[in-house]
């Protein structure tokens, strides 16, 4: 399995009162890192696939411990964890190499922007992502989350 590295840089506005990264601003590290992902999967050449659009349908955000701001970007590790006909699953890893602070997994569903809905993934896509696809099944969700 290949995982899509993202190195994330830390803004100053990204801390809430707390002297942490505030939690709503992990959604937008997870946007980052998707795009980067979603973009950098792209054949190219003329090629149709992953140029569509695509609408988020779900996230799910564990946060295991406080990221406080640095002026060294957090890496952001990106997998697939499931493929189905109309949607896929990308999870997530935020981290520095001994620690992690997030464990996040998003529903991606593309989308006609012509036609405003939902398509298919089609097999040219489907290729692309098993190269990314988790082979034991396991995704961002764990049990150490940070409880406040």
């Amino acid at each position: 399995m290949s995982r899509h590295i993202y190195s994330c840089p830390l803004r100053w506005s990204d801390m809430d009162a707390f002297g942490h990264v505030n939690n709503a601003v992990f959604l937008r590290y997870l946007e980052e890192a998707r795009i980067d992902f979603m973009f950098r999967l792209a054949p190219g050449d003329g090629s149709p696939s992953f140029s569509g659009g695509s609408v988020v349908a779900r996230h799910e955000i564990d946060y295991v411990r406080p990221l406080v701001h640095r002026h060294t970007p957090v890496t952001i590790e990106s997998w697939v964890t499931k493929i189905g006909a109309a949607s896929l699953t990308i999870s997530y890893e935020v981290k520095d190499p001994d620690q992690v602070y997030v464990r996040a997994t998003t529903i991606v569903v593309p989308f006609n922007l012509e036609a405003q809905r939902p398509r298919r993934i089609t097999a040219e896509e489907k290729a692309v992502l098993q190269r990314y696809m988790d082979d034991d099944g396991d995704d961002a969700g764990g049990t150490e989350a940070l409880v406040a």
